[in-house]
Parts: structure tokens; C-alpha cells; sequence
């Protein structure tokens, strides 16, 4: 039924004219950054928290890694369409924001939302194919915290972003220079993740088969994929998307949607000033039908057909503590998106690999506030309760 769901959206964006193509493109790429992110369980809060707490290495080193792949897959697009990055112009559609004390701010508190609710929008996107209890409360939150953020963008613009600056590394560096700085940046990182991480005791939870397919398949379609191909396949997927419809992103239709209702609800300003200028997860109140619309239809419905084929389909009645905690935690998970033009997938991944200097503030800033915030969240006895099953 699930495969059929998608097949279904993809002859509808067939019949939706000029966009038709990017709308199938979306939903097939929404589709397999779902597989990716459900096997591997490939999760930005949950990865840093694994090494803050447990010193686990492998899902901060495939943050790292993701981060590597993109920057590569970008470095020859950008050489191919904009051979001279000193001139002045920015690349098309790339996610390059402004940078200053806003944009850490937003990062910080969308830390903080994070881990109160128990991940990144994408993690409870994927989440939510699984039928997490917490997911669609917090998504629900995210909506209510972008309409929150439309009313608090323009004292924000006027104040500061305004007058911010963009700052685009390879127009100051070149590509070159560029490239070989960004990956010495993740050369340490992962150096010092290596040195300080501590590998847990292997396990094996691989089923028995009698047949030689059998234990293959159960890699592929059941076990949990290795942290590196999650990563290798992340920046894959995000050099693709810019490539064929736009920088990976999650939370453009949110956005839109949540511009809607608070339009319609005479609760959004008459003008956001300077905000549709700027490149990252833009928002719309004209139309839903937008690329980012397929591609987290894709996302949803991929992860549910993944989880559903490894028996980690686990739907649950939401608890009180779950409700609160993902409608808290979303409203900051969302105001913090909407004031940084984007998420851990937006402006962190899309723009760290397009050479933004806001994607590493918003690197910095995201997981200072989990940083922060979990030893709290521990304490009122939350601890992991808001993470789905760690396989």
C-alpha cells in the first residue's frame, strides 16, 4: 500500500504542470533520503548526543562524513556553473544566509528544541513512518514555531539581520582554497572524534538463514546500516537534489503551511521584511504544491515502507510527557528554522557543503544548545525517552 501511496504521487505530480518534473524528482529523492535516514538511523540529535553521552564516535564521524561527500559533489557543480566565484554573484539557489548574532540565537535555541524534543525535524519526519508517538506533536509545534517566528522576523531584520552580512567562503578563498580549508576543518574534527570516541562491543543481531540471500537481505532491509554509508549516502543524495531540483531541505512546505494558517488567521505581518529575498528553505502562502512538498512525502512514506519491512513499525499512544515535550520542543525546533532560514538539513547540511559560513555558526550554535540542554533534560528524568528505538 505503500509503494502504491507513492507511485499514486508521483502520476499526480506527473499532471501539475511546469513543475511536474521537479515535483517527481523531489518525491523520488524525498524517498530515498527516507530509506537512508529510517536504515541508518541517520539522526543529527541523535548522533551528538551518542557521543556527548556514550562517546560513541560513528554518528558524529557520519555527520562528518556526509558533510565531506557533499562538499565534493558541490565543489564541481559550482566549478561547472559558476567557474569564477570572485565575481560577486552567489551560486543559484544555494542555501548562503546572512551571519551574525540572530542566526547563532536561532541555532542555539533550535539546539535546545532538539533535544527536548527528541530530534531534528528530519528525524522526526522519518520518525514519524514509524509511528512515533512524539513525532507528530512536535512536527505539529514546528508549524506553531515558524507562525511564532513571522511575528518576531521583523524587530529580528530591522535589529540585525539587516545589516549582516553574506558570507560566501570560496568568492573570499576560491574554490580551491576553499576545499582544501573545509576538509582539513572535518580532517580534524574526525581526528579528534577518533582520539576521544570509544567504540562500543559488537554485537551481532543478524537473523539466521538457510539461505545464502537470506543474511544479505537482512543487512540491507532489517539491520541497522553502517554509520558510514548512512553519511556517504547523505551527501550523496544532497549534491544530487541541488543538482537536479534545489538544496536538500525539510522545512519549506512546513514553513509554507504554517504561513498559510497564520495568514488566514489575520496573525502574519502585511510585510516580512527582506525574508523572501533570501536564499535557504523559503516559504510561501500562495501554494503547497512545491517541491519540498514531495520530497517529505517521499520522506514519510519511504521511511514507513523501510520500518514496515523490518518489523520496526511500533505505533504507541502518545503519553502526556511525550505531547508536551514534542509540542515544546517542535515550537523551538521551528521558530529556531524559521529565524535561520533553515534546519540541521537546511542550513546546516545544504549550506556547510555549499561553502556558507552560516551553515558552520549554525553547526557550532545547534549542538552547543544540545550540549546544554540534555544534562537538564536528564535530570527531570527525561533522558532518552524521546528517541525512537535505537537499533
Amino acid at each position: 500500500m505503500v509503494l502504491a501511496g507513492l507511485v499514486a504521487l508521483a502520476f499526480i505530480f506527473q499532471d501539475a504542470g511546469s513543475d511536474s518534473r521537479k515535483l517527481t524528482q523531489s518525491l523520488v529523492l524525498g524517498a530515498l533520503f527516507g530509506v537512508v535516514l529510517q536504515r541508518a538511523r541517520f539522526c543529527f540529535l541523535c548522533h551528538w548526543r551518542d557521543f556527548l553521552e556514550q562517546r560513541d564516535p560513528r554518528g558524529f564521524a557520519a555527520i562528518l562524513l556526509a558533510l565531506a561527500v557533499g562538499t565534493l559533489g558541490y565543489v564541481v557543480l559550482f566549478g561547472a556553473w559558476l567557474p569564477d566565484p570572485t565575481t560577486g554573484r552567489l551560486p543559484p539557489d544555494a542555501h548562503v544566509g546572512p551571519i551574525g548574532p540572530v542566526l547563532a540565537f536561532a541555532a542555539f535555541v533550535f539546539g535546545i528544541g532538539m533535544a527536548i524534543s527528541g530530534s531534528c525535524v528530519s528525524g522526526h519526519l522519518y520518525r514519524l513512518g514509524e509511528g512515533s508517538p512524539t513525532a507528530p506533536f512536535a512536527l505539529l509545534g514546528v508549524c506553531a514555531g515558524f507562525a511564532l517566528g513571522f511575528n518576531t522576523w521583523n524587530t529580528l531584520y530591522v535589529a540585525s539581520i539587516a545589516t549582516a552580512p553574506i558570507v560566501w567562503l570560496p568568492a573570499n578563498l576560491g574554490y580551491r582554497e576553499w576545499l582544501l580549508l573545509q576538509i582539513l576543518i572535518l580532517t580534524v574534527l574526525a581526528i579528534g572524534v577518533a582520539i576521544y570516541g570509544r567504540l562500543p562491543a559488537r554485537s551481532s543481531n543478524a537473523a539466521e538463514s538457510p539461505s545464502a540471500l537470506g543474511p544479505a537481505l537482512h543487512r540491507i532491509f532489517v539491520d541497522r546500516w553502517p554509520a558510514t554509508v548512512g553519511g556517504a549516502a547523505v551527501g550523496i543524495i544532497a549534491t544530487v537534489a541541488y543538482f537536479q531540483v534545489q538544496p536538500l531541505g525539510v522545512t519549506s512546505a512546513l514553513g509554507s503551511f504554517a504561513r498559510s494558517l497564520a495568514q488566514s488567521a489575520s496573525f502574519l505581518p502585511e510585510t516580512l521584511h527582506g525574508l523572501d529575498g533570501f536564499a535557504g528553505c523559503r516559504t510561501a502562502a500562495a501554494t503547497f504544491l512545491i517541491p519540498n512538498l514531495a520530497f517529505i512525502a517521499g520522506l514519510v512514506l519511504a521511511s514507513l515502507a523501510s520500518a514496515l519491512i523490518a518489523a520496526q513499525f511500533a505505533p504507541a499512544w502518545p503519553t502526556r510527557d511525550q505531547i508536551l515535550r514534542g509540542l515544546l520542543g517542535g515550537v523551538l525546533l521551528g521558530w529556531g528554522a524559521m529565524t535561520a532560514l533553515g534546519c540541521t538539513v537546511g542550513t546546516l547540511l545544504s549550506g556547510t557543503v555549499a561553502g556558507a559560513a552560516s551553515g558552520w555558526i549554525f553547526f557550532v550554535a545547534s549542538f552547543a544548545g544540545v550540549a546544554i540542554t540534555l544534562p537538564i533534560v536528564r535530570r527531570f528524568g527525561h533522558g532518552r525517552s524521546g528517541a525512537a528505538v535505537e537499533l
